[in-house]
């Protein structure tokens, strides 16, 4: 058996959602690692209202 020199594969990580406002950490997202940071208006639970959120990694 030959082995191919074929692409590696993107290691998924889990990372954090972190409201800008409170500084708390209110979701996890699994994704593929590279890129840009997320930055996504996500439900704040402590604000009861939609606040912009940020990925933070462990």
């Amino acid at each position: 058996m030959a082995k191919g020199g074929g692409k590696k594969k993107k290691k998924v990580e889990t990372v954090f959602l972190v409201c800008e406002e409170t500084g708390d950490y209110n979701y996890t997202v699994r994704r593929k690692g590279g890129g840009e940071k997320l930055k996504l208006s996500k439900y704040s639970p402590r604000l009861r209202k939609h606040t912009t959120h940020i990925e933070k990694k462990k």
